[in-house]
Parts: structure tokens; C-alpha cells; sequence
């Protein structure tokens, strides 16, 4: 997998690698406001995630997430982490940790 030096080169890579949506948290799954569409934990992969530290502030961390859902769509999912994490559901927390300790 690709090392990046900063979330702004990750989000450039992967968008000319076809990730071009972009997607938000919503408790239950994820959202996708351009194309009115959102999709659950069942309903996507995440097939990569890079996390980046904040250089000054370890509490200014950052996590993209690259999307792979069944229907074809790809995007990205930019969050922090740790104590500035957005909550979500169980099932979709899962997915996350799941992929945080399997990458």
C-alpha cells in the first residue's frame, strides 16, 4: 500500500485512482450528498485507510478511508480520530476498527 506524507496528497492520489465521491459519517452508515445515496455497513468496503497525525497537535489527527461500495460507487471518507471521532453506530463502528487493526 502507498505511503503518504500528508492527507492532501492521499486525497489527490486517490481521486486520479478513481475515488471521486465523496462521502460523510451519518450514524448508521455513510452519505453521499452528491449523488443522494447512502449506504450501510453491508453495503461498502473500505480497501484502504491512511491515517495522518496533526505535526503540532497529536489531538489534530485525520483518517481517510478509501470506499469501495457494491454498487460500484468509490469514494472517500475523511474523519479525525481519537477524542474528535464522530459517533456512530455499532455496526459501522465495527467495520472501522476492523479495518484500523486488519491494514
Amino acid at each position: 500500500m502507498k505511503k503518504y506524507s500528508s492527507l492532501v496528497e492521499a486525497i489527490d492520489d486517490l481521486r486520479d485512482r478513481g475515488f471521486n465521491n465523496d462521502f460523510n459519517l451519518r450514524e448508521n452508515g455513510i452519505e453521499c450528498t452528491r449523488l443522494q445515496m447512502q449506504l450501510h455497513p453491508e453495503d461498502f468496503e473500505i480497501v484502504e485507510m491512511h491515517r495522518f497525525e496533526g505535526a503540532t497537535d497529536p489531538d489534530d489527527s485525520s483518517v481517510i478511508y478509501a470506499i469501495e461500495g457494491k454498487d460500484g460507487v468509490n469514494g472517500i471518507l475523511v474523519d479525525a480520530y481519537g477524542m474528535y471521532a464522530n459517533p456512530v453506530s455499532t455496526a459501522l463502528l465495527s467495520k472501522l476498527h476492523v479495518k484500523h487493526d486488519g491494514l
